[in-house]
């Protein structure tokens, strides 16, 4: 790429940052959204009637009923409990949840193998809600669009959506360097939003450090190095857990 192309990629991302950025308060940081959560519902939507149809539902009555009691309650804490929300087991054996815009949960049966009891449940939807409440999916949307392939914007937006043309630019440099590091933020801001829902919906803040530990102790073969992951380690989602946990004077 020469110094013509790469003059051009930095003012175009310019532009997109000083059209798109916007502050988000729980944060407390600025975020560069060329969408937001709501328009990115509808073609989520298609991806979740999608999994519904190609995964295998879990009709464990015990898990969808802890999975509904705590989410509910975690949303109320939220104040996000005049919105529909949707959760859905499924029959997987691998540790993990998910949310998608559109407030559609996903939990795998194989995240109670680690989940011990309800706090450590509420963990994992404070986290998944924490995702929803940074609007994490339209910045990641926005992030990959800005670094994979370049954004050059028109002038103006209409109806809140920025005009944008693509061009080429990007590379193994920028995923490294911008897309994997805020992924992990991400990861850690969700933590933390989590934490502070599971407090406020009359959970024990301090079982999101215990649930950690049960995962890195579940996990076989080893993790990626940390630099090479969109997920934090499981020492530094503990450690920063634990500072944030008594920098709030939470137990």
């Amino acid at each position: 790429m020469n110094s013509k192309h790469i003059f051009a990629g930095i003012a175009a991302l310019t532009l997109a940052s000083v059209a798109a950025c916007t502050t988000n308060e729980t944060l407390g940081r600025s975020q560069l959204l060329l969408v937001d959560n709501a328009q990115l519902a509808e073609p989520a939507m298609a991806a979740w009637q999608e999994t519904l149809k190609t995964s295998k539902i879990s009709n464990d009555a015990e898990m969808n009923r802890r999975v509904k009691t705590v989410g509910a309650r975690i949303v109320q804490a939220a104040g996000l409990s005049g919105q529909a929300w949707e959760y859905v087991v499924f029959d997987n054996p691998q540790p993990n949840a998910f949310v998608i815009p559109g407030n559609k949960v996903g939990v795998n049966s194989g995240l109670f193998k680690v989940v011990k009891n309800d706090d450590q449940l509420a963990a994992v939807l404070g986290h998944e809600t924490g995702h929803n409440i940074a609007q994490h999916a339209a910045e990641r949307y926005s992030q990959q669009v800005a670094t994979s392939v370049g954004i050059q914007v028109a002038a103006g937006a209409t109806s809140g959506r920025t005009q944008q043309a693509i061009s080429s630019y990007g590379g193994i440099g920028a995923q490294l360097g911008v897309i994997l590091p805020f992924s992990r933020q991400h990861e850690l801001e969700a933590d933390k939003i989590g934490v502070d829902l599971m407090a406020k919906a009359g959970y024990k803040p301090s079982e999101s450090i215990a649930l950690w530990r049960n995962m890195a102790a579940q996990r076989t073969g080893g993790a990626q190095p940390q630099f090479l992951s969109t997920h934090p380690s499981d020492d530094t989602r503990i450690s920063q857990l634990e500072a944030y946990i008594k920098s709030k004077g939470y137990s």
